[in-house]
């Protein structure tokens, strides 16, 4: 599926509507949630670090820290996964359902490839658009703990910027929007795949669009520890 996906996205016809409207429901209707998770998870850690920090007398870095782990790690992996509970389980069952009532099969009759319309736009939709709301929910993520240190732990918003800013490089932002690259991959490659393999009517999209949760947040884990291993250069 993963490789069908990739071929079949650069070989005419490209669907570009089916496309963006999956781009639309994948991205724009996930933006709320995203926002939320990621402001929050802000707030949490802003006041976590700071807490800490304090004991050692460093609470003023707690933008430095809190940047570099929202980009490098917590931003691609909390909004991967809530997008792999949001939308990779809403693919399965979207495909899955078209599968027990013998839709997919009527599109092969037709003669339209139904990896083509249906699972290569939503690929390429997903991997587009996940590193996209990765990015916005981490300036969210920023900006929560911004409203903590300005508000609870005494610190100046100039400082906290500063700092912020100060300590992201160019190797945390290419790990930080990488993962989320791969993530949107790996979902949209297991929803279809398990999508495409229903079986058992109902139940079985049930049971799919479970295991399609579990196994991709799973790889979420997996693929984030090797890439940044590599990244880090520890191979």
């Amino acid at each position: 599926m993963f490789g069908r996906s990739i071929a079949l996205s650069f070989i005419k016809p490209f669907y570009v509507r089916e496309t963006f409207e999956q781009m639309f429901h994948i991205g724009v209707k996930s933006l709320s949630i995203v926002l939320m998770t990621s402001t929050f998870t802000g707030l949490v850690l802003a006041l976590q670090f700071g807490h800490e920090m304090a004991v050692y007398g460093a609470k003023m870095y707690t933008g430095s820290v809190l940047s570099v782990a929202l980009v490098r790690e917590l931003g691609p992996v909390i909004i991967s996964l809530v997008v792999a509970g949001r939308v990779g389980a809403g693919i399965t069952a979207e495909l899955g359902s078209m599968a027990v009532t013998e839709q997919i099969d009527a599109m092969r009759a037709l003669g339209t490839n139904p990896y083509k319309k249906l699972a290569a736009t939503r690929f390429v939709a997903l991997t587009v658009m996940l590193p996209i709301l990765v990015a916005i929910g981490d300036v969210c993520g920023m900006i929560g703990g911004w409203i903590v240190s300005v508000t609870t732990l005494g610190i100046s918003s100039d400082f906290y910027w500063n700092l912020a800013i100060q300590y992201l490089y160019f190797s945390d932002l290419f790990s930080g929007l990488l993962k989320p690259f791969v993530f949107g991959m790996s979902i949209a490659t297991i929803a279809c795949y398990l999508g495409f393999s229903v079986t058992g009517g109902t139940k079985g999209v049930g049971e799919a669009t479970t295991k399609s949760v579990v196994v991709s947040s799973i790889l979420i884990f997996v693929l984030d520890f090797f890439i940044t291993k590599v990244t880090l250069g520890a191979v």
